[in-house]
């Protein structure tokens, strides 16, 4: 039972609860309860993945003043230490 739980999990990209694995686990012919496949998935460590909710991190329609593309989308420096980039997106501001 703990090898078809294990192979209905993986099968289902790891998603699906005991409520929704009873039924494919009925279909490769194991008959159990929500509350067995529940506690044998504890036993094994088996989670769900949880869906992540959307976080937006850019707010483009402001009133604020937008750098200069001062690059202008040309990516090929002439010389060493002419072009250098960086990404602060990961630093929490008061804006958002």
């Amino acid at each position: 039972m703990k090898v078809a739980i294990r192979a209905a999990h993986a099968k289902t990209r790891e998603t699906y609860g005991a409520h929704r694995l009873q039924p494919e686990l009925a279909a490769m012919g194991f008959e159990a309860g929500r509350d067995r496949i529940d506690r044998l998935r504890r036993e094994m460590g088996l989670r769900c993945r949880q869906k992540r909710k959307f976080k937006a991190t850019t707010h483009s329609a402001h009133s604020l003043p937008i750098a200069e593309n001062v690059l202008g989308q040309v990516f090929e420096p002439t010389r060493p230490n002419q072009v250098w980039t960086g990404d602060i997106t990961y630093i929490p501001t008061d804006e958002g």
